[in-house]
C-alpha cells in the first residue's frame, strides 16, 4: 500500500494534503481497499465551514456506507467533480485524481495533531 510521506493523515483514514491555506482531502489506500468498489461520493459540504471531526459527507461502496471526517476545521471550497462520473478514482488514485474536497483551512493549530505516514501505517499494522 502507498503512503506518501509529504501528506498528512487521520484515524479515521483521511489524508489532507496541505498547499498554504488551502488543502486536499480524500480516504487513504488503506480506506479505499476496506471498502472496496466505491460507486458514489456524497459531498453535502460545499460552502461550510465544518469543524475537525465532523462529517463533511459520505462515501458509498458495493457493500457499505462510511461518513467521511474533517481532518482540520476548514470551509469546504470545492467536491473534486471528476467523482460523480468517476467514483472508482478514489480506488485507482486516491491521492491524485480521486481527492474529495478542497478546504481553505481556518485552524492551523489542529494541524500538529494529524499523523505522519509512518504513524499512521503502525495504526493500520503495515
Amino acid at each position: 500500500m502507498n503512503f506518501p510521506a509529504e501528506l498528512k493523515y487521520t484515524k479515521d483514514h483521511e489524508w489532507i494534503k496541505i498547499e498554504g491555506n488551502t488543502a486536499y482531502i480524500g480516504i487513504t489506500d488503506f480506506a479505499q481497499r476496506e471498502l472496496g468498489d466505491i460507486v458514489y461520493v456524497d459531498i453535502n459540504s460545499i460552502g461550510k465551514t465544518v469543524n475537525e471531526g465532523e462529517i463533511f459527507g459520505t462515501v458509498e461502496a458495493v457493500k457499505t456506507v462510511s461518513d467521511l471526517y474533517m481532518p482540520v476545521t476548514g470551509e469546504v471550497l470545492e467536491f473534486n467533480t471528476k467523482l460523480d462520473t468517476n467514483p472508482e478514482l478514489v480506488n485507482s488514485d486516491p491521492y491524485g485524481d480521486g481527492w474529495m474536497i478542497k478546504i481553505n483551512v481556518t485552524n492551523v493549530s489542529e494541524l500538529e495533531a494529524l499523523l505522519s505516514d509512518s504513524v499512521y501505517k503502525e495504526q493500520i499494522g503495515q
